[in-house]
């Protein structure tokens, strides 16, 4: 088994919150020097800056995993990784018929730039990114597995846009084996509240939508190799591993 420092939670410049300085470039080159293994930038909504993202990290000898932060219909946030390129974007042009249309007010919301590989802005995405989709919370699951990925709910102990939040419990048909947390000292609270947590392997990411917020070293996710395909059979085995 290997363990690997990972941060796969990482907003880019395309999700109108994120910095502008959040290009994929810049990215890779802050979780090279942060010494992480694996990363993962997850946009709302969108996968349309892992391509830039998955080149940069290749550049710096880091793992990327492409992947989005979905909003669900519930207003629940979700973090969606794929194995490979294709599969996120035939993900990403999925969701970008589900997400409701409302255009993006640049002063309000902030940019939602495209990045291509020299680290140069070449697009913008004209649709706000950070409003529901119509996809539910429940059948997400299945829907993410049907591309190949694995999906865990964000920020659970967060107060706004997350399961336990928005939900007020977790349904008991849930089939997610990994979930989110900010404050780990929060987890056995939460555990007693929702048994569910305890077969589910709790991840701590950053969430990052500035360069310094990307995760140090410190937390590791064990995998049997430093693949995308490794770490995502990891997070499908939850508490199994």
């Amino acid at each position: 088994m290997k363990r690997l420092e990972y941060d796969l939670h990482i907003h880019s410049c395309l999700s109108p919150c994120g910095d502008d300085d959040m290009t994929p470039g810049n990215i890779a080159g802050m979780a090279a020097l942060k010494g992480l293994d694996v990363i993962a930038v997850t946009d709302h909504n969108t996968c349309k800056n892992c391509p830039a993202v998955l080149h940069f990290a290749e550049e710096f000898g880091i793992l990327a995993i492409p992947g989005m932060e979905l909003c669900t219909s519930e207003e629940v946030h979700a973090v969606c990784l794929f194995p490979t390129l294709s599969e996120a974007m035939e993900f990403d042009a999925y969701v970008e018929k589900k997400l409701i249309p409302f255009p993006n007010n640049v002063e309000i919301f902030g940019k939602q730039l495209i990045y291509n590989n020299e680290d140069e802005a070449t697009g913008m995405v004209e649709n706000l990114l950070i409003n529901s989709t119509e996809i539910s919370f429940d059948g997400l699951w299945d829907l993410v597995r049907s591309f190949g990925g694995v999906m865990f709910p964000a920020h659970l102990d967060k107060n706004a846009n997350s399961l336990l939040s928005n939900l007020g419990f977790v349904p008991p048909d849930s089939r997610f084996t990994a979930a989110e947390m900010r404050n780990l000292n929060r987890l056995p609270e939460l555990v007693r509240q929702n048994p569910y947590l305890e077969k589910c392997l709790i991840l701590q990411n950053s969430d990052a939508h500035q360069l310094g917020d990307i995760k140090e070293q410190g937390v590791t996710l064990e995998a049997e190799e430093k693949s995308v395909e490794g770490v995502i059979a990891s997070l499908l085995k939850g508490k199994g591993l």
